[in-house]
């Protein structure tokens, strides 16, 4: 199950920041620095995890979506609510 997660964070990635590298990407690297996302990109990134994992994505949720390990293991999880 991880790695179905991982691909669809890699996914919604994907289409927030097309021309980001993201083979390159190291697990803990911070996402929205190394790809340059700004809030509004962050926004549509938690619409689309949140959409295509069922999972309910709170503010105060936003911090553990902040590298690709954190939102694998967020996401992983049952949902909390």
């Amino acid at each position: 199950m991880p790695d179905d997660i991982e691909t669809i964070v890699r996914t919604a990635l994907h289409e927030v920041a097309p021309d980001a590298d993201l083979s390159a990407l190291h697990p803990d690297a911070d996402l929205r620095e190394t790809l340059g996302l700004d809030s509004v990109d962050f926004l549509r990134l938690v619409e689309l995890l949140s959409t295509r994992t069922g999972h309910r994505i709170d503010e105060e949720d936003y911090p553990c979506l902040t590298t690709l390990a954190g939102a694998v293991s967020f996401l992983t999880w049952p949902p909390r609510r």
